[in-house]
């Protein structure tokens, strides 16, 4: 198996063969208005060609930089919230050891990527310091504007450790932002001070953006091959892109959660047995929450993690 399948079978008591079938029309309709850029949200569709259609300059610069994170750091701080963290959490947890947060350092080979600023935990910060401990370390900071609370204040307290333990100059040459190509706060800062800068894509909002170097750069100084990672998701983008229902399980399975809505089945549970997808159903929640739910309409997601006695 190269792809996730669907199985759909356990509907058949909630939905009518034929009702999928009388999906295809809306399902047509949907793709069409997705496809032209004719619907809602047409502005932040880059998120559909991103795993074959991105800055490859910049994607070498992305493996050049973690090779140097590698060679001088034992740790990487990504500081961000929302889709600059939750969506590179996932994948790195999902792609590694079960225990690759508590594994030697001879064992992962790789620096220890961690994350900071996805709240305002003051003991979370205090016990990440004292982790960190003598060890050296990077910053990743990711965020479109600079100015989000929680990632600003982590990023601060992060900078004045760089610079009180490397220098101003050693300190900049750890730091790495991923932001805005043109304006905001942390590019103008990004700028000024020298550090190596990687860009969000205007098209691509916040909770669809691990394939850009929001979470690329993570996921490739944790160890993981991000050119194997893009290459399965531009096999991806290519299985989904046929609207019709019978090939496409991706539109099955948004055709089937809209019949379910509309007969009054309003929460969606996604339940999993593997420790390391948790972050996985936390992804997911923010995917689907943020996308559908608008003006008290939506589905609600809801993780479990199971395991057996």
């Amino acid at each position: 198996m190269t792809q996730i399948s669907f199985d759909a079978s356990a509907l058949k008591k909630f939905v009518h063969e034929n009702e999928l079938g009388e999906m295809q029309a809306m399902v047509n309709a949907a793709d069409s208005e997705l496809r032209n850029g004719t619907g809602a949200g047409a502005d932040f569709r880059d998120w559909l060609h991103l795993p074959t259609e991105y800055d490859h300059e910049e994607f070498d610069r992305i493996k050049q930089a973690a090779k140097q994170i590698q060679s001088d750091s034992e740790v990487l701080v990504v500081i961000g919230i929302g889709g600059s963290y939750l969506g590179t959490r996932m994948a790195i947890d999902f792609l590694h050891n079960s225990f690759y947060y508590s594994q030697e350092p001879a064992d992962r080979k790789f620096p220890l990527v961690l994350f900071a600023g996805n709240s305002l935990s003051s003991s979370y910060l205090h016990d990440l310091v004292k982790l960190i401990g003598d060890r050296d370390f990077s910053v990743n900071v990711v965020s479109k504007s600079g100015t989000t609370t929680e990632p600003a204040i982590a990023f601060r307290i992060f900078r004045e450790l760089l610079v009180k333990k490397y220098g101003e100059a050693g300190a900049n040459k750890r730091i790495y932002a991923t932001t805005d190509a043109k304006r905001g706060a942390l590019k103008t800062e990004a700028d000024a001070a020298g550090w190596e800068t990687f860009v969000i894509p205007d098209g691509v909002g916040g909770r669809y953006s691990v394939l850009s170097a929001v979470g690329l750069l993570p996921i490739a100084v944790s160890g993981a091959d991000i050119d194997q990672l893009m290459a399965g998701a531009a096999d991806a983008e290519k299985s989904y892109t046929n609207p019709d229902l019978t090939q496409n399980e991706a539109y099955q399975y948004a055709a089937y959660r809209n019949i379910l809505y509309r007969k009054g089945f309003t929460t969606e549970l996604l339940e999993n047995y593997e420790p390391n997808m948790t972050m996985f159903a936390e992804w997911w929640k923010q995917l689907a929450g943020e996308s559908e739910g608008k003006d008290q309409k939506g589905i609600y997601p809801s993780s479990a993690n199971f395991t057996t006695d």
